[in-house]
């Protein structure tokens, strides 16, 4: 299960992966640098736009499964 500091942890992973500063994930993804440092932190936010901005500018998809359901099922 996902949740907020585990996808903090993703994004810091994967901005690290691509070598790209806190301050220049921002400015691609159109969010201030305190949105950013708090949502790798995993600071619970209502803000789930901005997150999915951050999510694209690093090329991330997120899927979502149904209960009961697979990941890559038709159903």
């Amino acid at each position: 299960m996902l949740d907020t500091v585990a996808l903090g942890q993703v994004i810091r992973a994967e901005r690290k992966a691509q070598g790209l500063r806190q301050d220049e994930l921002a400015a691609a993804s159109g969010v201030g640098l305190r949105f950013l440092v708090e949502l790798e932190r995993g600071k619970d936010t209502a803000q789930i736009g901005k997150a999915l901005a951050v999510l694209a500018a690093l090329g991330c998809g997120v899927v979502i499964t149904r209960p009961g359901t697979r990941p890559g099922s038709d159903q």
